[in-house]
């Protein structure tokens, strides 16, 4: 159930019987042959099934977030860190005064971690309030399936190819990660680090990974919704 569905009344109504929302953050970049909103199709789907097994509304995602070393790869669009913390904030508040006192925010892009940070102040100024931060590629859960199946995961590699993201074709043969000279670079550099955009290993696996995937986050996910 999305806000975009409903209107004014019908949340005023669903606050009276539940103060959950799940608010989706990622970003528009490039991820090789997927989607440039790869980073916000992925947590937003699991956000919607999850809303279907529990009722818990779901906000309009910020589909923009902090990506300043990929924009030379055309269609990627960055937010400046302080005017993501900022947005990210301004929401949680917005929320929180109108009666939401359990935010689960669902992250799909590593950029966009300092807005955790500052959640953590945040929480401490507005009484009863709970926060979730769920990350999805970085939970021992999704580490499980790809030690099962030995693939390493990556950006722009098999863990984000879903049937939804991917836009183009795939190549067929494995990427070997290239040599990554620093962990902090211009946009150009990154872009003649990283070629086509992915950070190496298999573009795709098999349908049924990817679904013991998609399972396994959304066990995570009704977990935290619940709070306890």
């Amino acid at each position: 159930m999305r806000l975009e569905d409903l209107n004014w009344m019908d949340v005023e109504e669903y606050l009276k019987h539940d103060d959950r929302l799940m608010l989706v953050i990622g970003a528009c970049e490039q991820h090789g042959y997927l989607s440039l909103l790869t980073d916000i199709k992925i947590p937003l789907a699991f956000a919607d099934a999850a809303s279907r097994q529990t009722g818990v509304l779901v906000a309009p995602p910020l589909n923009f977030g902090v990506s300043p070393y990929f924009l030379a790869y055309p269609g990627s669009l960055s937010l400046r860190v302080s005017t993501f913390i900022a947005a990210v904030e301004d929401i949680v508040r917005s929320a929180y005064g109108q009666g939401f006192r359990r935010i689960l925010i669902l992250n799909g892009h590593g950029g966009n971690t300092a807005a955790h940070s500052r959640l953590n102040e945040v929480i401490n100024e507005l009484p009863d309030l709970k926060l979730g931060w769920y990350a999805w590629w970085t939970s021992h859960s999704v580490e499980a399936v790809a030690l099962k199946h030995e693939i390493k995961p990556a950006h722009a590699n098999w863990l984000e190819a879903f049937a939804f993201t991917i836009v183009g074709e795939m190549p067929e043969a494995e990427k070997s990660p290239p040599y990554v000279p620093s962990a902090i670079m211009d946009a150009q550099t990154t872009r003649q680090v990283y070629g086509d955009g992915s950070f190496g290993g298999p573009y795709r696996a098999d349908e049924a990974v990817m679904h013991e995937i998609f399972d396994v986050v959304l066990k995570d996910i009704l977990q935290i919704l619940k709070f306890e």
